[in-house]
This record gives C-alpha cells, sequence and structure tokens, in this order.
C-alpha cells in the first residue's frame, strides 16, 4: 500500500487559500456574495476575523468547508511556504494548483473509504492500481496537478466508484 497522506486541514501551514480562492452566494451557508480569487472581507492576513463565531456570523458553509489537507499541501509543497499576499502573481497559479490539489486529495480518500466495501477480488486491484497511480507521498508540482487534473486519473476513479456504486446500489 502506498505510503498515506494526511488529509485533515492544517490551516497554519495554509494561506487561507478557501478563504480566497472559493466563490460563494449569499444564502442559507454565507451571509454574502464572494467571487472566486478574491479575498473573503473577513480576512486579516491568512486568519479568519470572525472564525470563533462564523455559525452566528452566517458563514456555515465555512463550518462545513474541508479542503482534505490540499491547501497546507499546496502552500508548503508546491509554493514553498509563499503566498498570494506577498506576490499577488501567485494568485492564479495557487488557485489552480489547490483546486487540482482538492480533487487529487478527494479522489484518494473515496478511494481509501471504498477499501471498507464488499469489493471483488478484481475491485480490490483496481482500487490498488488506481491507489498506486495517484502516487500520493511524491511530492507534487504545478506541472504535476495541471497533468493529474487534465489527465486519465480522475476520469478512472470516478469510472471504478461508479462501477462499485452500481453494484452495491439495490436495484428498484
Amino acid at each position: 500500500m502506498p505510503e498515506q497522506v494526511d488529509l485533515k486541514p492544517n490551516c497554519q501551514g495554509c494561506a487561507a487559500l478557501c478563504c480566497v480562492m472559493l466563490p460563494f452566494d449569499a444564502g442559507d451557508a454565507f451571509a454574502f456574495d464572494k467571487a472566486g480569487a478574491e479575498p473573503c472581507r473577513h480576512l486579516s492576513g491568512h486568519a479568519c476575523t470572525i472564525h470563533a463565531r462564523l455559525a452566528e456570523a452566517g458563514f456555515g458553509g465555512c463550518i462545513r468547508f474541508d479542503c482534505l489537507g490540499a491547501g497546507q499541501r499546496v502552500v508548503q509543497q508546491v509554493f514553498g511556504g509563499r503566498s498570494w499576499r506577498d506576490d499577488p502573481t501567485l494568485m492564479a497559479p495557487m488557485e489552480a494548483a489547490f483546486r487540482a490539489m482538492r480533487r487529487l486529495h478527494e479522489d484518494y480518500g473515496l478511494l481509501l473509504a471504498s477499501e471498507r466495501l464488499p469489493l471483488t477480488a478484481a475491485e480490490r486491484a483496481t482500487r490498488q492500481g488506481l491507489l498506486d497511480g495517484l502516487a500520493m507521498a511524491a511530492p507534487q508540482t504545478e506541472a504535476s496537478l495541471l497533468a493529474y487534473e487534465t489527465g486519465p486519473m480522475p476520469r478512472a476513479v470516478q469510472g471504478y466508484l461508479a462501477t462499485i456504486k452500481r453494484r452495491l446500489t439495490p436495484r428498484r
């Protein structure tokens, strides 16, 4: 089995990527509209000024969001600790890397979770092949993340998950 990657977010190792890169619309989960690649108005440096009272302030969506550890991995591994705050030219590449890393981590997490299902030997072999193909322990770069996002692996993972879901879902 490949070395496991921590899917827990570590906001201290991040540059508030979710608070900047992700858009949201006013509604039940967010108190106002925010465009993607725009820092949230409650962001000071890389810290949320209302973090202790997100629910009361109307930001339940922030509480529910989980980057799956993609934020800190992008900042620390891909950009060597640099931030969009210090170098605004990093905004677009960090957004692209964050999107791709989140997808990679999500696919990895779903494959790990599928281990708990009653899989056939062939499905277990396919799952293991996909996990090996993700090369999660390998250092990621902007280029490797772009190659992941545009390559065949996301479709292969989704195809595998769809296959096991169909097999496990009772038919009506």
